[in-house]
């Protein structure tokens, strides 16, 4: 009777334990997604690898769930729901509607609105920086797991490590600077681009 009353404690202290260390994570995360998510805006040079896609950097601009991208391949807009890549060495505009997976990709930031549904979460600290580990409670999303690097003092996001299916990429970002941006920019505008071919994939 006594083993199980122990057993029973020691569950009950382990769940407790869990959700609070959920909680701070979910803290930690909140405080990152306003610093990242300000209203004006903010850019980022960042850099990812996978084995996948290779290795590439760029540069990217920020406003809520919209984003602009620059690569030596290519540029990217985002308007928060459609997408449009011009692949520089073709000239051509594939206009699409991404996935999560894709999003994260060119955006190493659309976690701070992915990480609030669908994701169980845990932190640890490791030196000056807080890891944060989401786990998709939905298997059908793209993105099923990812590892979130914060600074501890300024919960700036500096490394992005997520898992798409049985691959994983790495997304470091540097040179974090907020600034107001005008929401024209994170739309495609044909009449700057008059030679570019473009393709509807919707």
């Amino acid at each position: 009777m006594k083993k199980l009353l122990f057993i029973t404690l020691m569950m009950v202290l382990s769940l407790g334990a869990f959700a609070q260390n959920a909680a701070q994570a979910r803290k930690v995360l909140d405080r990152t997604a306003a610093l990242v998510g300000r209203k004006g805006g903010a850019s980022a040079n960042f850099s990812i690898y996978s084995s996948k896609i290779g290795k590439t950097s760029g540069s990217i601009a920020i406003k809520g769930s919209m984003f602009y991208a620059h690569t030596p391949k290519a540029i990217v807009w985002n308007n928060g729901k459609t997408q449009w890549t011009l692949m520089k060495k073709t000239n051509e505009v594939n206009v699409t509607t991404p996935t999560e997976a894709q999003r994260m990709r060119m955006n190493p930031y659309a976690f701070i609105t992915m990480y609030k549904q669908g994701f169980k979460m845990g932190m640890t600290k490791k030196g000056a920086n807080y890891v944060i580990h989401l786990t998709a409670t939905n298997h059908k999303r793209s993105v099923s797991e990812m590892y979130l690097t914060v600074n501890a003092r300024t919960y700036q996001p500096t490394i992005v490590k997520m898992r798409e299916g049985s691959t994983w990429s790495t997304i470091t970002i540097s040179n974090f600077k907020a600034k107001n941006l005008p929401t024209s920019m994170f739309t495609f505008r044909a009449k700057d681009f008059p030679k570019a071919e473009v393709i509807d994939l919707r």
